[in-house]
């Protein structure tokens, strides 16, 4: 796909950070979109910035991504609205922070749904109209923590890491099949936004204090660089994008310490982490 001009493309979570950032890159680009969020107002400002953009043509729909009876009925009206779809990029995400141990199971359900569940309607709503598109591209935001794991993202771990191993499959099957459609996995790093001040903590974590040390000292790159990055990685047919220096300098840190990157984590951790919060 050496062009995105005049291609449908559909973006998940476009109401702030990454999605918007994408759904701006693209607007520029001549592509036409379809765009869904659960946060209507962030949505709409979404929308009329790339009105002002000059966007060839938009649509915004109230879509909570882990329905999957409202993810089908959305995608069926993608479609009979536009006709087609060229690109499909479930970016929608959230975080839960705590040791697996402080977890509740309502939290652990909730980050699953979105995080993992989400991509996979996605995938499989949008699949067969990218396939009769004769043009398409999937692409699944997974994460750095998709590649690596890291003590108290233990579910965000899980359902990052389940995005990459579907995804990894699904480009097989493509490929098996000889479907004209390219599949990407994206592995942000630290992005600059609101993932951790929006997200979920266990009773033990200090939610400031963690999103504190995300913003100040993790989050380094903006999501329209991040954006320019995943957009490119579609042109070129990537099949694993790695967003920021952070994701490649600690994914090739893994490759060449194997399984014991786990006990140099570990060991760092207590130097890095925010202390636990004192539950009354």
């Amino acid at each position: 796909m050496k062009s995105l001009k005049d291609k449908v493309v559909v973006i998940t979570g476009a109401g702030s950070g990454i999605g918007r950032a994408l759904a701006l890159n693209l607007a520029g680009q001549g592509s036409l979109l379809a765009l869904s969020d659960v946060d209507d107002a962030g949505l709409a400002e979404t929308v009329e910035l790339v009105t002002r953009a000059g966007v060839v043509k938009v649509r915004s729909d109230h879509l909570d991504v882990a329905d999957r009876d409202a993810f089908a009925r959305y995608a069926l009206d993608v479609v009979e609205d536009f006709g087609r779809v060229n690109v499909v990029i479930n970016n929608a995400g959230v975080a839960l922070s705590g040791d697996l141990v402080d977890l509740e199971y309502a939290d652990m359900d909730w980050i699953t749904g979105i995080n993992f569940w989400g991509v996979v309607h996605g995938t499989k709503e949008f699949l067969p109209h990218l396939i009769a598109s004769g043009d398409g591209h999937l692409v699944n935001l997974s994460s750095l923590f998709g590649l690596v794991s890291m003590p108290g993202q233990s579910m965000y771990n899980a359902s990052k890491y389940a995005v990459r191993g579907m995804t990894e499959a699904v480009r097989e099957e493509m490929l098996i099949a000889g479907h004209p459609v390219g599949v990407t996995s994206v592995h942000p790093g630290g992005i600059k936004t609101a993932i951790a001040r929006n997200a979920r903590v266990s009773a033990k974590e200090d939610k400031d204090a963690t999103a504190r040390l995300f913003d100040k000292k993790l989050a380094k790159m903006t999501p329209e660089r991040a954006a320019e990055i995943i957009v490119k990685g579609i042109r070129r047919n990537t099949p694993r994008v790695l967003v920021g220096l952070d994701a490649h300098a600690i994914h090739t840190f893994a490759k060449l310490t194997g399984a014991r990157y786990q006990d140099i984590v570990a060991k760092g951790a207590g130097k890095v982490l925010p202390d636990k919060a004192k539950v009354v």
